[in-house]
């Protein structure tokens, strides 16, 4: 996986580890003995919080570490970053973690978009579709959002784009009309994956996540099986405010994925665990960049060592 980037003007992108290197009152030396670490532990807590990891995920990294101190099994740094890595992969590697896109088995598989207003939604859509042309498959992509008339012509340059075809809709459609018609064109054209774009709503406006309810069961009555995946879209930015956003589309939809968006130089990327706890449900990509290749499947096992990198 590509390792977080960070935009222009970005302070420089710091590691966890780098952070806990800075953070005087953090004793390496004292986890690594496996002495008096209390005080150490603390600020290791403090940090990890800070970096929006959440409490449980917290509360468990650090007591893991601290099991390994008192083992003596933390001699130096590197065991330490190691220590740590660990168990950062094994919280993401916990309950629901298969990162893979299923497929219908027949027919066109259909992914349902969900998400606030600026979390890059619309852009991701577009370097969903980017990644799966190049895979070969025939991409459609239907414009939901019919509340934002920019969100529908940002979608209809991504299908030019990329290559993929492409469902409009005007502003004030229903968007349930939307995403019906597009399981029709799909079936027309002989399309293999449709994405659907919902409207970007606040997790808050009860009366749109009804509407997006609608549009999940129209989909299904229309397409026994879909939708085969559902993404939420979050940005990496907002901290624990991702996970309340996430909870309350979990609670109107069946999320069957999250991908991470915006996760450079300003993210503090424990965010990425603490929903994943939160949802029991896998991370599916991230976000690391403006670029249409700037959007990775996740590998745990590289997202922990990316977080805790020594340079």
């Amino acid at each position: 996986m590509a390792r977080i980037q960070q935009r222009p003007g970005d302070l420089p992108v710091r590691s966890l580890w780098q952070r806990l290197k800075a953070a005087a009152t953090l004793d390496l030396g004292a986890l690594a003995r496996g002495g008096r670490i209390a005080g150490s532990l603390e600020a290791l807590e403090t940090l990890l919080l800070e970096a929006d990891f959440g409490v449980p995920v917290t509360v468990r990294l650090v007591a893991a570490v601290e099991a390994r101190a008192k083992r003596g099994e933390l001699a130096t740094d590197d065991d330490f970053r190691a220590a740590l890595a660990d168990g950062i992969s094994a919280a993401l590697l916990a309950g629901k973690s298969d990162p893979v896109i299923h497929f219908a088995p027949a027919g066109p598989t259909v992914i349902l978009i969900v998400g606030v207003n600026g979390s890059g939604k619309t852009t991701c859509i577009g370097k969903l579709a980017a990644r799966f042309t190049a895979e070969g498959r025939k991409v459609l992509i239907a414009a939901g959002d019919t509340y934002r008339a920019g969100a529908i012509e940002q979608l209809r340059l991504w299908a030019e784009r990329t290559g993929a075809q492409f469902v409009g809709s005007t502003p004030g459609d229903d968007p349930a009309s939307v995403a019906y018609a597009a399981l029709d064109a799909a079936a027309a054209r002989g399309a293999d994956l449709v994405l659907v774009d919902t409207a970007g709503r606040l997790h808050t406006q009860r009366d749109l996540m009804t509407e997006l309810r609608k549009v999940g069961t129209v989909v299904a009555k229309k397409l026994p099986g879909a939708p085969h995946e559902t993404l939420l879209i979050l940005d990496g930015t907002i901290g624990q405010n991702a996970v309340v956003q996430a909870r309350a589309f979990a609670e109107a939809v069946p999320v069957s994925g999250v991908v991470v968006t915006k996760l450079d130089g300003s993210a503090r990327g424990g965010i990425v665990l603490a929903v994943h706890e939160a949802l029991d449900v896998p991370v599916k990509f991230v976000g690391t960049g403006e670029h249409s290749e700037d959007l990775a499947p996740f590998d745990a096992a590289a997202y922990a060592a990316d977080l805790v990198r020594a340079d």
